[in-house]
């Protein structure tokens, strides 16, 4: 009942509250004992129709991020849910929206459960807070099924936990390089030493969801690179002062530069700069700077101590989830294996650019010759590690900015390497910054 006197007023606000919505990277909540799980439901609704020859009226509140429900990309949102309305003559569902982006769901959903949406999107790294909060529903029966059959399982693990599935995805979500393909070659763009070596090249060094990528190219891990809080972050030992130093060499290269408040994108344009790290949502600027000399591709190797060693970025992936307090759970179950089926990432694709993970559009010629989408999947595949989303992982962050910015700033040298490293890899796994 408090859903449904709150559900207008919540709608209206998160438009309101968009605004100041980030993108959150951090993790949450220990997942609890028991969850709420959610089997398909069957065709009860759909029988009860036709014995009464109605359709059962009821609303659905939907919360997804602004893009997603603006004209200038085809509100693929309202178009998505009236297409459902129209293949379930069963139901005679109205719908309400509500802005949230997929990496604030954590924050928004908890704020109010049983108020909240009935069905969302989020990113994966919400998922321990979400379940812990009773937020998100477990998903069964032919829902489960359908996630299980057409998606890698790395995709699969992000959106499980304790092998329990939570969500319906609908895209990965990493970063990857965009370069200047006149200016290095295929060769050189497998080596960022290579690149380094001949042009100038912009890296968010600064960020931390950037910089583990050296680290864990040299075999340090986070949680056991498996979101297995009881390993803690290992940032320890001579692999990662070798990373260290690494890094120390990299900032003193004249061709590096910091890419922060634009930095990289200014220089895309004016020439300076022929390479930088980013993901799907800078796609359109740089293929409109870049035009027939557009390049994007997984991440390039680095060279340590004389031997190859491959960057690994974070990975996740954004999903549909639903309310556990849903007040029809059937058509909202329903629902989100709608928003992530074929039809919906073709047409998320098509007007967002929104690169799908379903396996059999990936197997689409067409989507498979897209330069985005191998960028984007094979950086997913083979050179990144799912971000872990376990409570400890909030330790991480600031951290990992504060020793980015002290290499930028020359604070770290070789000579305080080992010092400063094991710094950072205390702070990482302390409650507190040091």
């Amino acid at each position: 009942m408090k859903k449904k006197i709150l559900s207008v007023l919540l709608a209206i606000a998160m438009v309101a509250a968009s605004a100041g919505c980030g993108n959150a990277n951090n993790g949450g909540a220990s997942a609890p004992s028991s969850s709420s799980e959610v089997n398909d439901a069957g065709e009860s609704s759909a029988d009860n129709a036709a014995d009464s020859g109605e359709a059962e009226s009821f609303t659905l509140l939907v919360w997804a991020p602004s893009e997603d429900q603006s004209d200038e990309y085809g509100n693929w949102l309202s178009t998505m849910c009236n297409q459902f309305n129209d293949a379930n003559p069963q139901w005679n569902i109205t719908f309400e929206y509500g802005v949230c982006p997929e990496g604030d769901a954590k924050t928004m959903v908890t704020q109010d459960v049983e108020a909240a949406a009935d069905i969302y999107m989020f990113a994966n790294d919400n998922l321990t807070a979400l379940v812990a909060s009773n937020a998100i529903a477990r998903l069964g029966g032919e829902t489960e099924s359908y996630v299980r059959n057409t998606n890698s399982q790395s995709i699969v693990d992000s959106v499980s936990l304790d092998d329990a599935l939570y969500g319906v995805p609908f895209t990965t979500n990493t970063w990857f390089m965009y370069y200047d393909t006149s200016a290095f070659s295929e060769e050189e763009a497998g080596s960022l030493d290579a690149m380094l070596a001949k042009e100038k090249v912009a890296f968010p060094l600064t960020n931390s969801w950037y910089i583990a990528s050296f680290f864990v190219a040299n075999g340090c891990t986070l949680f056991g690179n498996v979101n297995d809080e009881s390993q803690g972050i290992d940032f320890s030992g001579d692999k990662a002062v070798a990373v260290t130093d690494y890094l120390v060499d990299m900032v003193a290269n004249p061709n590096f530069v910091n890419d922060a408040d634009g930095a990289g994108m200014a220089g895309l344009r004016d020439g300076s700069i022929k390479a930088i790290f980013s993901g799907s949502w800078d796609y359109n600027p740089v293929k409109e700077v870049l035009g027939d000399n557009f390049g994007a591709r997984e991440l390039p190797a680095i060279t340590i101590d004389g031997a190859k060693k491959q960057l690994m970025a974070f990975a996740g992936t954004k999903a549909i989830g639903v309310n556990p307090n849903a007040d029809n759970m059937e058509a909202a179950v329903a629902l989100a294996r709608y928003l992530g089926s074929p039809e919906a990432q073709q047409a998320h694709y098509e007007l967002r650019g929104v690169v799908p993970c379903n396996t059999e559009l990936l197997a689409d010629p067409v989507i498979a010759a897209d330069v985005l989408v191998k960028a984007q999947n094979n950086t997913f595949e083979s050179t990144s590690i799912i971000q872990p989303f376990v409570t400890a992982m909030n330790n991480y962050w600031s951290p990992a900015e504060n020793f980015g910015k002290s290499l930028i700033n020359k604070e770290v040298t070789h000579a305080n390497a080992e010092k400063e490293t094991e710094k950072l890899n205390t702070s990482m796994n302390s409650t507190g910054v040091e």
